[in-house]
């Protein structure tokens, strides 16, 4: 409804099919202010010729703009002179009728005045807010393109990696370009994923369960499950999931790939917000590690990207065994790096 009101004020004054019609109504409103001023004649003390005239002015001119106020203001300041006036009936010119009218015309001028600057500004401000709405939506084109296009070039180049692949027959660099070839598709990915024009956050949860589903899809097993558990509708804003999007990606693919890479298994990851602080923990029933194993120490280089990526956020990645066997894979985000 308020929305509705501000577009009604904003299209003031308004334009009739035709501006015969603006005159015709505004003759109709004096005349209204002409009855009201003869029902209320027992009502008022001596004087108050105008009283009932000021509001058919002050509308007409606020609906239809200067000339039609103008025309209602002349109209209702003759019916005035004439009908209320001393002497009645008669357009009798001396100096308290001169002052009377000279009063009246400048009320009603500022009137006329103070509206029509206040429509000008009105209209200014409609103005700008369509523009502001078009710039918006060229922003939002503009970025979805730019996404589209980062996204695009960022799987061009895996592919590119893909194809270099065949020309290598060296095992070890093969296998650095399949992981290249991996991690930028996955960042071409989560970027087009979780950027949006707005600057608003994702629910993490959500997008956890597309990206682990994902990565399983890619590692083509199907004898790994894997479980997400995290708070609904917890927002982070994207300087914090991507990293820790990629986190995630990295942990859980070492976990197929070295916690269980030749029988079945689960995985569960579980995303915790305590009091802002966030804990994630990548959790294999697999192989597990050595109680004094360190991320830093290892040849992995997934697990070297987590850590990287955990120091760049402020926190701490650390790859555990399970009390029950397997390996934990935790990441633990101080408040002011969650905030």
């Amino acid at each position: 409804m308020q929305r509705s009101n501000e577009r009604f004020v904003e299209r003031l004054p308004l334009v009739l099919n035709r501006p015969a019609y603006a005159y015709l109504l505004t003759l109709v409103f004096c005349g209204a202010g002409l009855m009201l001023r003869f029902a209320a004649e027992p009502l008022l003390p001596q004087g108050y010729p105008f009283v009932t005239f000021f509001p058919a002015v002050i509308l007409s001119s606020f609906l239809f703009g200067v000339r039609p106020g103008i025309f209602g203001g002349v109209i209702a300041g003759l019916a005035s002179w004439y009908f209320f006036i001393s002497p009645v009936h008669s357009f009798a010119l001396n100096p308290a009728t001169a002052m009377a009218m000279l009063f009246y015309t400048g009320v009603v001028t500022v009137d006329i005045i103070l509206i029509h600057f206040m429509q000008r500004a009105n209209f200014n401000l409609a103005v700008e807010r369509e523009r502001s709405r078009a710039l918006a939506e060229n922003r939002e084109l503009l970025f979805r393109e730019l996404q589209h296009r980062v996204s695009n070039n960022l799987q061009v180049v895996a592919a590119m990696l893909s194809l270099q692949r065949r020309h290598v027959d060296h095992d070890v660099a093969r296998r650095a370009l399949d992981d290249a070839s991996a991690r930028l598709g996955l960042v071409g990915r989560i970027s087009r994923a979780l950027y949006d024009p707005s600057g608003e956050g994702q629910d993490i949860r959500a997008f956890l369960l597309t990206l682990t589903a994902d990565i399983l899809d890619a590692s083509g097993r199907s004898d790994v499950t894997v479980k997400v558990t995290a708070p609904d509708a917890l927002i982070l804003e994207p300087n914090i999931t991507v990293p820790l999007a990629l986190v995630v990606a990295e942990a859980v693919s070492n976990a197929i790939e070295h916690g269980l890479p030749d029988r079945a298994g689960s995985i569960h990851v579980t995303l915790e917000n305590d009091a802002g602080e966030l804990t994630l923990r990548i959790i294999d029933d697999g192989k597990g590690v050595a109680p004094d194993f360190q991320v830093g120490d290892g040849q992995s280089l997934g697990l070297r990207i987590a850590n990287a990526l955990a120091a760049q956020l402020g926190g701490r990645f650390a790859l555990q065994p399970g009390a029950q066997g397997g390996a934990i894979a935790r990441l633990d985000l101080p408040l002011a790096a969650a905030c």
